[in-house]
């Protein structure tokens, strides 16, 4: 049955610009039992409906998209149960079925002896213009994932897609539909899915034996399969891709890392093997030596995770996607909605990383945010403060808590200060380069990449890197370059740095750097005029180095103290 436009977008929570029919509900309701089907028309929201629940000694229940109904007082019987049946399709060995030319789902619970004893009425819609949102990558002929969570609309897209490639792009399309859920019941496939045909599996254990069977006799150019979830059929996909076929089709699971954590399915994204590296490969890398990395090219290049009926998450390049979060980078997908007019927007979505990663044996992973370490030629001490404070380690008089941050926080060398419109020139050692691109992109930054020590203004390395003094290291000491020492060559760490650097402009650093500057060589002059310390006003990072810098070179003490983002310089008389 059709509903009227607004009723149809209203039941659906769909733009009115979009044509949406709701299918043969009167032949669900006809195999009810007639108190149940007067009780659900008295509840007078048919368009809102989702399914019908009948559970043997239980009330009926109705659920709605945004509620549920009991039908009546009365408890289901045996009876009702078997009315319902017989009035239906056979059940498949999967315990599901369905009436004929239609695309309600009817599924069965059933007791230790196999009598049915729950029935679950699930209402079928086509929807058409579903896929008006990723219109541009079902026509772009690549292979296409959908995941989503059950009932956000993984199947009526696929439907929609099958339908449009059939009759908009032309191409012969192959429905493999295992539970007759994609085409409905019966031998005749329903118009949703237009011309594209239907081949019926005959036992859900059978679905990989039927793609390929499509593929060698049928001569598709574009396949389209519901639910996928074992070896067998990732593997017939597989094969079905390398041949040159369209694979649209959708999978167990809610989000990428779903699939690479999933053993059965990462071969869907190429699979995933463990890797030995050589010492200087895993020095080059920064990485340990046993490390997480995709086999092969994925069968699907690309991924939509639908979060809404409006609202979806889409991978374009599944293969780049899968390398950046093996190596623990932060990836940041394309999100797409539509509004209220239907208009399709697209933007950069939040920055994703492989949360399961940490202790998982990838090759690293996000570790929360803790502060580098920068060191200068002559600083020896491992975690020491700055050189100038010499053998004797002067500390504030007043506070245990200066210690504790200037061990912290040790000094550098001559930090860079990028004229207006240059940047930072860094050369990474011991520090994964497409990492450190990764992190100056999700963190802007004035940082440019260099590819040889002599060329850079600072050296960005690791704590283990730094502790066993390669010739790199050695001679960027004697140049007099500054070195930026990580703790863990992780995403975190390296846009920790990234961030220290960081500005919206090279105007505003310049400002903040000339005030930051003249508030601490004021500092300086009260403290040798007779202050024991002067405590100057909080500062990023930089800042604050520059301002040690700057004590130093008054032969002053000083040392920071608090935490971000109130950390600040306290400069002192050494005792």
């Amino acid at each position: 049955m059709s509903l009227p436009a607004s009723e149809r977008e209203r039941s659906l929570g769909r733009p009115s610009n979009q044509h949406v029919v709701v299918d043969d509900l009167d032949m669900l309701l006809r195999v009810l039992p007639a108190d149940l089907r007067v009780n659900l028309a008295g509840a007078g929201r048919s368009q809102d409906l989702l399914e019908i629940v009948m559970d043997l000694g239980r009330t009926p229940q109705a659920r709605f998209r945004d509620s549920e109904r009991a039908l009546g007082a009365t408890e289901v019987s045996a009876e009702d149960l078997d009315a319902v049946v017989a009035r239906i399709g056979a059940f498949g060995e999967d315990n599901r079925a369905g009436i004929e030319r239609t695309l309600h789902r009817i599924s069965c619970i059933r007791n230790r002896a196999g009598r049915i004893v729950g029935l679950t009425l699930r209402v079928g819609r086509a929807v058409f213009g579903t896929i008006d949102i990723i219109d541009d990558l079902v026509f772009s002929g690549k292979s296409l994932l959908l995941l989503g969570r059950p009932g956000v609309g993984k199947t009526t897209m696929l439907r929609e897609v099958a339908r449009v490639l059939a009759d908009s792009a032309h191409k012969r399309v192959i429905v493999v539909d295992t539970s007759n859920e994609i085409a409905g019941d019966g031998d005749i496939p329903h118009p949703a899915i237009g011309g594209a045909r239907r081949m019926q599996v005959r036992s859900p254990s059978l679905q990989h034996a039927v793609m390929i069977e499509a593929v060698e006799n049928h001569m598709p150019q574009a396949i389209v399969i519901d639910e996928m979830g074992t070896e067998l059929e990732a593997t017939a996909a597989r094969t079905i891709a390398e041949r040159g076929v369209q694979l649209v089709a959708t999978a167990h699971g809610n989000t990428l890392d779903n699939l690479i954590l999933n053993p059965t399915l990462s071969d869907l994204i190429g699979g995933i093997q463990s890797v030995t590296l050589s010492d200087e490969e895993a020095r080059r890398r920064g990485t340990q030596k046993t490390v997480l990395e995709r086999k092969s090219p994925p069968t699907f290049t690309l991924l939509v995770e639908i979060q809404s009926w409006d609202r979806l998450v889409v991978y374009e390049d599944m293969a780049a996607a899968v390398d950046q979060l093996l190596r623990g980078f932060s990836v940041v997908p394309e999100v797409r909605w539509t509004d209220d007019t239907g208009v399709v927007h697209k933007a950069p979505g939040e920055p994703v990383v492989l949360e399961s990663a940490v202790g998982s044996g990838l090759d690293t992973g996000p570790f929360p945010p803790e502060q580098g370490r920068w060191r200068r030629q002559g600083d020896r001490g491992g975690d020491r403060g700055p050189a100038s404070f010499g053998a004797s380690q002067a500390i504030a008089p007043h506070a245990p808590q200066a210690r504790r941050a200037q061990a912290e926080e040790p000094s550098v060398g001559v930090l860079p200060l990028p004229a207006p419109g240059k940047p930072v020139k860094v050369y990474p050692f011991g520090v994964g380069r497409d990492r450190l691109h990764q992190g100056i992109r999700n963190v802007p930054s004035t940082v440019e990449v260099v590819d040889s020590p002599q060329q850079a203004d600072m050296i960005l390395t690791t704590k283990t890197h730094y502790r066993r003094k390669p010739e790199a290291i050695k001679q960027a000491e004697q140049a007099g370059k500054s070195i930026y020492v990580l703790r863990r060559n992780s995403q975190a760490q390296v846009e920790q740095f990234a961030r220290s650097l960081s500005v919206t402009n090279d105007n505003g650093l310049q400002r903040g750097v000339t005030d930051g500057l003249a508030e601490a060589e004021a500092a300086a002059t009260r403290v040798m005029e007779g202050n024991a310390s002067v405590e100057l006003e909080p500062q990023g990072a930089y800042i604050r180095r520059l301002q040690h810098q700057l004590a130093e070179r008054y032969n002053l003490a000083s040392a920071s103290t608090g935490r971000e983002p109130h950390r600040r310089v306290i400069i002192y008389r050494p005792t």
